[in-house]
């Protein structure tokens, strides 16, 4: 029996056509009142790449630093999302998210 194939890009955010990061990034360094991606990358405690990456959709925002972002502005984690056009209402976890280690339970 062959494994089945998933079509991950369908339920990905960058899949999305409102999906803008560069609005959720503008909008903090506007709200946080910094002059550039390197001051915000600071204020957020991630590397200036990090942002780069982000603003070139080859990072997708992580849920740390989605966090990160809500304590450091204390807007809503949904506001957040709304802000770079993330509009999901449902999310995936791994697979193996929450599952026992194998070699554990054989100890």
């Amino acid at each position: 029996m062959e494994p089945v194939q998933r079509d991950v890009h369908t339920h990905t955010l960058s899949s999305q056509e409102t999906y803008d990061p560069n609005r959720l990034l503008d909008t903090l360094r506007e709200r946080m009142h910094l002059k550039n991606d390197a001051a915000l990358s600071r204020a957020l405690e991630v590397t200036a790449p990090v942002i780069s990456k982000i603003r070139h959709r080859t990072l997708p925002v992580g849920a740390s630093l989605l966090i990160r972002m809500h304590e450091v502005t204390q807007l809503s984690i949904r506001d957040l999302r709304d802000l770079m056009g993330d509009r999901r209402t449902r999310y995936r976890v791994s697979d193996m998210h929450g599952k026992p280690n194998r070699t554990s339970m054989n100890s």
